[in-house]
């Protein structure tokens, strides 16, 4: 699917409006969109490190596909795990479209950010009144649905479903991108939106950690080895096909002790190999419909997408500019 389908297109899908419908289409006929969720609801189940693999497939075939999609499995992963009795309705109601792909989601996470809150959830019981923003929400258009993270008034963490629709104090406002700006990226600004009740998934504790730990940190490193790998593909043999493996190794083993460093590690690697593919391309590589200077700009997107202060210190200090 990604050579066949997604590469051969990438350019025209860099110069467009938005991810085209029948790549996402495809990704849902081929059962992807249910990749993370359990099999009793429909989906693949799969395993942290094969799921990392056709992350870093589809990334190799067209970064802005693989991004809108990716971002879905947020919610799928969440329906899917244990939790309290009040979020067996949400299940029932969205697990398995959500894996068929009939339904789609994005993300928006804004009360995981350190510091203090940009989002809030207040309320409970009949409902909650959401004030504040998150920015970087990709997809818009393209799914139905977003999980929220806000915080709540004590600091904890409220999960919400909220359709992903502008109108009751909801609105978004585009972000162009140098990269992926097919995946219509947004910063969403709510001012009370009305969240009802049986629209709670749940309410944890805030921690640091859910923002700097976490399986999607390993995912979102395997977007910068599909670019790596289809720099490497295009290139032919080199040394660059052993750190390639390498890096992989390094995700799938790294705890979340290491993980920062084997992010940054993956990262720093999509910079070079972008780097070499435009000088092994030669002139031709700075051609706007040049496979080479999109890849170029897809690395150098990647070196901040979904960063966190040790991945961002990790990238610095492999680039010579550690303070």
């Amino acid at each position: 699917m990604a050579d066949e389908i997604l590469f051969p297109a990438a350019m025209d899908v860099d110069g467009a409006d938005a991810v085209p419908g029948p790549h996402l289409d495809a990704l849902a006929a081929a059962g992807l969109y249910g990749a993370a969720g359990p099999r009793q609801a429909g989906g693949l189940e799969l395993d942290q490190a094969t799921m990392g693999l056709v992350v870093e497939a589809l990334a190799g075939g067209c970064l802005a596909t693989a991004f809108v999609w990716l971002q879905h499995h947020g919610l799928v992963r969440n329906l899917a795990a244990p939790g309290p009795a009040r979020a067996s309705g949400l299940r029932d109601e969205w697990l398995a479209p959500l894996c068929r792909g009939e339904r789609r989601a994005g993300i928006a996470l804004a009360g995981l950010l350190p510091g203090p809150p940009r989002l809030r959830a207040r309320g409970g019981g009949d409902g909650w009144e959401v004030e504040g923003a998150s920015p970087w929400v990709s997809g818009w258009g393209l799914i139905d649905v977003l999980l929220v993270a806000a915080r709540g008034a004590g600091e904890e963490v409220v999960w919400l479903v909220v359709d992903a629709r502008e109108g009751g104090g909801l609105t978004a406002e585009r972000q162009h991108l140098v990269a992926v700006d097919a995946s219509r990226t947004v910063h969403l600004t709510f001012a009370g939106l009305r969240v009802p009740a049986g629209r709670h998934l749940r309410t944890d504790p805030y921690e640091e950690t859910s923002w700097t730990g976490g399986a999607n940190l390993r995912l979102n490193g395997s977007l910068a080895l599909g670019v790596a790998g289809r720099c490497c593909r295009l290139i032919g043999p080199s040394g660059l096909d052993a750190e390639l493996e390498s890096c992989r190794r390094g995700l799938d083993r790294a705890g979340p002790a290491g993980m920062a460093e084997a992010r940054a590690a993956a990262s720093e690697l999509a910079v070079r190999a972008a780097a070499a593919l435009l000088v092994h391309a030669g002139s031709s590589s700075i051609l706007r419909r040049d496979h080479a200077q999109r890849l170029y700009r897809e690395a150098a997107f990647l070196l901040v997408f979904g960063s966190r202060a040790a991945i961002r210190d990790g990238l610095l200090r492999r680039l010579g500019a550690a303070p």
